[in-house]
């Protein structure tokens, strides 16, 4: 009997007041997955795209081949970003909730992400990043002040007002300016790798974008143009499991992992838990050795989860289990860390409760400093003149007639 052909509709694991389900994940145990030479064909590592590179235990003890050369008081610092991303949002999460600020998104589960790829980078690499990689921002230098105040919009705001809070940027930091629309910024990244080629560099691009954006026409002509002129850059794919309210199912990763989306065109794909700072942190480091020996690209997937709702104007409870994080099988990242410390006898509870209180109070100083420059309700305020400034080098006339009628009204 011939079967009549049906549409897949993808469908998460759980739904709101069901029990989490994350049987769905392929996990390798923690130190299995061999690590190749820098040199290896693509063709001979196909199955890091569908293995989990894994450092961390069930024990909280580093093991296998991906263990890196990272001593306790690196990873001590390490933590401390962590914990500080993690802080930062909180503070800027509940200061919306107080109306103070107009959108915010945190990366609440997400913080190795940004901070051990920030860590495996040389200062002279270009980031492209997501609207979730505050953490390289803060790692890179830029203050927690200058952040707060482009959340304000305010007369200390980087952007002048004309950015969505959180689409920070810094020139001084090689941070290319965070993007709305989603993929964007994946293309960018590929060109600015080939122009560091072209000019004989060895600083290679990284740039970083969600599961869901995997479904944009920008990441698949990224990865072209990757492929094509093997240009020397990470292209990131941090899966979250979710993109807003679609589950990663959605933007295919029922079918293969996201990992494996380059191999069609060449590009070694790498399989990584998420939560694991020194598995990141080891990949990156292997992705970006390879790119500057003359590699290529390198397509990388973290393996993560969205600990809070996708912004400040979105609830999770409405499409997802409310403790579905909780159960999440890879943990959550800020406590592996410190339990591999602890484990190793680096680190004590009474450390890391310390650390917390303190980055609390350096965070709420930063705020503190931040209203200083203004807010939305109090002054000092942008002058709204500003908005001719850097649209041309050099500001036509029609402008320039249009400033002064401006002013003119304003001091009528």
């Amino acid at each position: 009997m011939n079967k009549k052909s049906r549409l897949h509709i993808p469908r998460p694991s759980a739904r709101p007041g069901e029990k989490p389900d994350f049987s769905y994940l392929d996990l390798s145990p923690a130190g299995s997955v061999d690590k190749p030479p820098f040199d290896s064909r693509t063709r001979d590592i196909e199955n890091l795209s569908t293995e989990l590179v894994r450092v961390l235990d069930d024990n909280h003890e580093a093991v296998g081949p991906w263990v890196p050369d990272l001593d306790p008081g690196k990873l001590q610092i390490a933590l401390r970003w962590m914990v500080l991303t993690r802080v930062f949002d909180a503070r800027m999460w509940q200061i919306h909730r107080q109306g103070r600020i107009t959108f915010y998104m945190e990366s609440k589960g997400e913080e190795a992400v940004s901070i051990a790829q920030a860590m495996a980078l040389r200062p002279g690499d270009m980031c492209f990043p997501s609207y979730r990689n505050q953490g390289i921002f803060l790692y890179r230098g830029m203050k927690l002040v200058d952040m707060m105040c482009q959340c304000l919009s305010n007369t200390g705001d980087m952007c002048k007002g004309r950015q969505l809070p959180i689409m920070y940027h810094s020139k001084k930091a090689n941070m290319f300016s965070i993007s709305g629309n989603l993929a964007t910024q994946y293309p960018h990244a590929v060109g600015w790798a080939m122009a560091s080629a072209i000019k004989g560099e060895d600083h290679i691009a990284a740039s970083w974008v969600g599961d869901g954006s995997t479904a944009e026409a920008d990441f698949h002509h990224a990865l072209t143009f990757a492929a094509v002129y093997q240009a020397p850059v990470i292209l990131n794919v941090v899966n979250n499991q979710w993109a807003i309210s679609t589950f990663q199912g959605t933007a295919g990763g029922q079918r293969r992992p996201f990992a494996a989306r380059g191999l069609g065109l060449g590009i070694p794909g790498i399989r990584v838990d998420g939560n694991d700072l020194l598995a990141i942190y080891s990949v990156t480091l292997w992705a970006a050795e390879r790119a500057r020996r003359g590699g290529g690209p390198t397509l990388i997937e973290l393996v993560t989860y969205r600990g809070g709702a996708h912004s400040t104007s979105d609830d999770p409870s409405k499409y997802r289990p409310k403790d579905e994080w909780s159960a999440f099988p890879l943990g959550d990242p800020v406590e592996r860390l410190k339990q591999h410390l602890i484990a190793a006898g680096h680190w004590s509870d009474e450390q890391h409760k310390k650390m917390e209180e303190e980055l609390k109070a350096e965070v709420l100083a930063a705020w503190k400093e931040a209203q200083k420059f203004g807010t939305m309700t109090e002054g000092p305020f942008l002058d709204p003149s500003t908005m001719f400034d850097d649209v041309f080098a050099e500001t036509p006339a029609h402008l320039e007639s249009q400033r002064r009628r401006m002013i003119e009204v304003e001091n009528s």
